[in-house]
């Protein structure tokens, strides 16, 4: 488990191919738009990777840490807007 700056990644964050600690610090700093877990929670939040491709990360504020980070992958389209999964066509 490594801490950078208010972030703690879990291991389990780090299981899907090609998502870095630095990509998830990024999705976090620059996030479009969370959604609540009122079940357990936790939150999902969507934001960008380093090279621009948007990301879904499952966190919780926990033992005093902003974002105790334990998934992060691409994120499923299930989440995105519209013209974020490329269906909005300008004329």
């Amino acid at each position: 488990m490594d801490e950078i700056e208010g972030i703690l990644v879990l291991p389990s964050a780090l299981k899907h191919p090609g998502t870095t600690e630095a990509d998830i610090g990024h999705a976090l700093g620059f996030s479009l738009r969370s959604f609540d877990n009122d079940e357990d929670g936790s939150v999902l939040t969507i934001g960008p990777a380093e090279s621009g491709g948007l990301l879904e990360i499952g966190h919780r504020s926990k033992w005093g840490i902003q974002f105790v980070v334990f998934h992060a992958m691409e994120a499923r389209s299930k989440f995105l807007t519209p013209k974020e999964r490329g269906e909005v066509r300008w004329p």
